[in-house]
């Protein structure tokens, strides 16, 4: 028998996948407001997408449709738990966005507990807290942060009932700023003084890992919206004992596990569905657990250094604009992400912001971002560090993220140098 040997055809390159790290948006638009909500990101859309045929009730039927929701759902809550280093032992809850998060929390606290806080916080993380919290001065310092915690930690240990608990609530990352703060130190000086420690890594967790068992954060909130999940949901994640000893955030179904004929005859059930009374938001916490998958399997120092480039263009660039002064709460060459918030001597902001839109596409952030005791107090400090007289009432942020191009921060620096000539 004859064998015809047929030439092996050469191999076909597959189909390019889109990076799930990619960013939707519109051409021609200059998108520099990430900080207030970033871009969709491609593994968000795409796990909408492929989820939406399928959409029907969690936990709450025994169809086919249903129960791949159902694990879906779980499948999301596992996902977003093991992207923060979660604890075993940890709830993760999902919430609408980081205020509703810090709410719950608020809400769960043991009767006669001390929130401890900084006056540089974001309203979400001012406003929620009882009567009666500590309110501790905007620092200079990652440093002195550390050693103002210490102080009033170790003056509410003198003073203080014994036995009260009491909860270190702070930022990772400012929002008017980018300045990083030292959570890990911040957590060892709480426990030190038998305290726990909240983190808002609303700004912290798009730019930088978040890791709760590496820093021993007792508790973690962040909003999807702000991690290129734009389906509102958000997260709570941390100590068990609190959020199962609470009533519940949202009485209803869902959270119960037993209801009798008297109004007062209910039985809440334990876990993160004690607070997630009600039909859940699957497809918010399938955007976000993918979105918290493509960060795990990338390079996250590629990531950064390439975020930091920028950033170091960006404020490089605004330095050398003589009408121009950023505002900043620690040093120059502190830790930060990308975010960078600025005046224009002489010129009010709005008008500012409006001028960029309308004659450049560009989009920032204009006012007193949510954090109106700190962005009054940096903008009295930029006055007196500047010399200036005529710096407006209130601010810009350019903020950065996946997708942010050179050309981009260029054409903003652009925009402004006209502008202030």
């Amino acid at each position: 028998m004859t064998v015809t040997l047929v030439p092996a055809l050469p191999t076909l390159p597959g189909p390019v996948r889109p990076d799930p790290l990619g960013v939707l948006g519109v051409p021609g638009e200059i998108n520099l407001d990430h900080a207030a909500s970033a871009p969709c990101a491609r593994a968000a859309a795409d796990a909408v997408a492929e989820l939406l045929p399928w959409y029907a009730s969690v936990h709450r039927g025994a169809g086919a449709l249903s129960r791949r929701c159902t694990l879906a759902y779980e499948r999301a809550r596992q996902t977003v738990a093991d992207f923060l280093g979660a604890r075993p032992t940890d709830h993760v809850i999902f919430t609408r966005n980081t205020t509703d998060a810090v709410n719950l929390l608020a809400r769960a606290l043991p009767a006669g507990t001390t929130v401890v806080t900084f006056g540089g916080e974001h309203h979400a993380n001012l406003l929620p807290w009882p009567r009666g919290s500590v309110r501790l001065p905007v620092p200079d310092s990652p440093a002195g942060a550390v050693r103002s915690l210490d102080a009033a930690l170790g003056e509410l240990a003198r003073d203080a009932r014994p036995g009260l608990p009491v909860l270190v609530s702070v930022t990772g990352a400012s929002n008017v700023t980018g300045e990083c703060w030292p959570v890990a130190e911040l957590a060892r000086v709480a426990h030190r003084y038998g305290a726990r420690i909240l983190v808002d890594a609303a700004q912290l967790a798009p730019h930088a890992p978040v890791d709760v068992t590496a820093s021993d954060l007792d508790y973690v909130a962040l909003s999807g919206h702000k991690l290129y999940a734009p389906f509102g949901a958000g997260v709570l994640v941390g100590r068990a004992d609190w959020l199962d000893a609470a009533p519940p955030y949202l009485p209803g179904g869902g959270a119960t596990s037993h209801v009798g004929a008297a109004t007062h005859d209910v039985r809440w059930t334990t876990g993160p569905a004690r607070h997630e009374g009600g039909t859940p938001n699957l497809l918010g916490a399938a955007a976000l657990a993918a979105v918290c998958a493509a960060f795990t399997a990338a390079d996250r120092a590629a990531l950064h250094a390439r975020e930091q480039a920028l950033l170091t263009r960006l404020r490089a660039g605004l330095a050398a604009l003589p009408d121009v002064v950023e505002l900043r709460t620690f040093g120059p060459t502190a830790p930060r992400v990308g975010i960078v918030s600025f005046v224009v001597a002489g010129r009010d902001s709005a008008e500012v912001a409006a001028h960029l839109a309308a004659r450049h596409r560009i989009g920032v952030r204009d006012g007193l971002f949510c954090a109106h005791p700190l962005t009054r107090r940096l903008l009295a400090e930029a006055a007196t560090r500047s010399g200036r007289t005529d710096l407006p009432p209130t601010a810009l942020r350019a903020s950065l993220g996946l997708g942010t191009t050179a050309h981009e921060i260029d054409t903003l620096l652009g925009a402004l140098a006209t502008l202030s000539r």
